[in-house]
C-alpha cells in the first residue's frame, strides 16, 4: 500500500486517481500507523509553503514521516512536497520545512516574458541518471505550476533542472526520499511512467 499523507493540502484525489490508474493501491491517511506501515509514501501538496509546513505539523504525520525517512522505504514529495522537504523557502521566511534536504526555496524570477507562477509543460534535463526516470525520453516533458523553485545546495542530490530564467532543480533525491516540483500525475504517460518506477521501488 502507497500512503498519500493527508494533511489538508488538497488537491491530492489526483494523485490517487493516477496511482489506481497503474494499478497500485493507495490510501489518504494522517494515521502515523499507516503511514509506518506503507511500502512507500506519497507528501502532495497546492499553496503556500507556509501554510502546507503549518497544516503539516498541526495534522499529526509530521513525527510520523521523519519516522518513515529511516526506514529507508521509498519516499516522494511532490510540488509543494518537494519544498516542504527544505527547511526554509523566501516565499514564508518564518515558517519551517522538514529540513532533511539541504539547499533553499527561492522565487522564480519574472522579467525578459517570463510569467509567474511558471505554469504548463517544460522540458527536463536529466542530469543523473536514476531508476526514478526508468523508461523515460532523455529530456521528458513534464507539467508544472510553481512560482518557487528548490536550489539544492550538494550537486549530487540534483536528478533534473528546469531552465526557466534561472537553472531549477526539478528533481531530487537524497537517499531513500525523492522529490520532484512537476506534476507527475497531471504529465500523462511520462507521468504515469515515472509514478510506476516509485510504486515499483517499493
Amino acid at each position: 500500500m502507497i500512503a498519500v499523507v493527508d494533511y489538508g493540502a488538497g488537491n491530492v484525489r489526483s494523485v490517487i486517481n493516477a496511482l489506481d490508474h497503474i494499478g497500485r493501491r493507495a490510501k489518504l491517511t494522517r494515521d502515523a500507523g499507516e503511514i509506518l506501515a506503507a511500502d512507500a509514501v506519497i507528501l502532495p501538496g497546492v499553496g503556500a509553503f507556509g501554510d502546507a509546513a503549518s497544516q503539516l505539523a498541526a495534522s499529526g504525520a509530521q513525527e510520523a514521516l521523519f519516522r518513515f525517512f529511516e526506514t529507508g522505504r521509498p519516499f516522494l514529495g511532490v510540488c509543494v512536497g518537494l519544498q516542504l522537504l527544505f527547511a526554509h523557502s523566501q516565499e514564508s521566511p518564518d515558517a519551517r520545512g522538514l529540513g532533511v534536504m539541504p539547499g533553499e526555496v527561492k522565487r522564480i524570477p519574472a522579467g525578459q516574458g517570463r510569467k509567474v507562477p511558471h505554469m504548463g509543460w517544460n522540458q527536463l534535463e536529466i542530469v543523473r541518471e536514476d531508476p526514478l526516470f526508468a523508461g523515460l525520453p532523455d529530456k521528458p516533458y513534464l507539467y508544472f505550476v510553481h512560482s518557487y523553485y528548490a536550489q539544492a545546495a550538494q550537486e549530487d542530490t540534483v536528478l533534473a533542472r528546469v531552465e526557466y530564467g534561472v537553472p531549477m532543480d526539478v528533481a531530487v533525491r537524497r537517499g531513500n526520499l525523492w522529490a520532484v516540483q512537476f506534476h507527475p500525475e497531471k504529465s500523462g504517460e511520462n507521468g504515469l511512467r515515472l509514478l510506476k518506477n516509485f510504486a515499483a521501488l517499493g
